[in-house]
């Protein structure tokens, strides 16, 4: 079935329909639910929360981008997780441990390992840039720049204006690229602006 069939047969209240959407838009949904949360049990949770409350809620679709209305579930649970920590913070977000295995890419065989190791590293670093913006610009930043959603899609998911979503992107991304100038040392010696004074 394409999707269009296995939306209307889960509306229907086919199970088995509703498990196939959960497969397609799974991985998508963590990865969104890992970079907002920073930590792997909480994403899970929130994934798992997130397509529980779609199968319950499946009769308040109404039609437009199935994608765009699970992140919106997705996002809304990760943003209630995020009040929660704040009403009784264990640790700051930024204090959370990153997991490598969802910072970089899959292994490429021809890579060699220093340069896959550099790569995890900027990613662990790219991390905790994303990690300390506001709620609302992480998520359109996530969004675009990790999911690659329009900014159509994202209004959608976020229930805001294009232009919201836009300035968020913007202030988003000039406060992660400010924080990686302001923690060059941080980054692999290949993505340092290097002094003229430097040999």
């Amino acid at each position: 079935m394409d999707e269009q069939a296995l939306i209307q047969a889960a509306c229907r209240g086919d199970l088995a329909a509703f498990n196939q959407l959960v497969l397609l838009y799974q991985g998508m949904a963590y990865n969104l639910a890992f970079r907002m949360l920073g930590d792997t049990e909480a994403a899970a949770d929130a994934t798992q929360e997130a397509f529980i409350k779609a199968y319950r809620n499946l009769g308040q679709y109404r039609g437009g981008a199935f994608r765009a209305w699970v992140l919106r579930i997705v996002t809304n649970v990760c943003y209630d997780h995020l009040r929660n920590l704040r009403r009784r913070p264990a640790s700051s977000l930024e204090d959370m441990a990153v997991d490598a295995e969802h910072v970089g890419e899959l292994v490429d065989p021809a890579e060699a390992p220093s340069d896959y190791a550099l790569r995890q590293e900027l990613g662990r670093v790219i991390q905790q840039a994303i990690a300390r913006l506001p709620s609302p610009q992480r998520t359109v930043l996530i969004l675009s720049d990790i999911e690659g959603l329009s900014y159509e899609e994202i209004a959608e998911v976020m229930q805001t204006s294009l232009g919201t979503v836009k300035s968020r992107l913007s202030r988003a991304r000039a406060k992660v690229r400010d924080y990686l100038m302001e923690h060059q040392e941080l980054l692999p010696g290949r993505y340092r602006l290097q002094d003229d004074h430097e040999p």
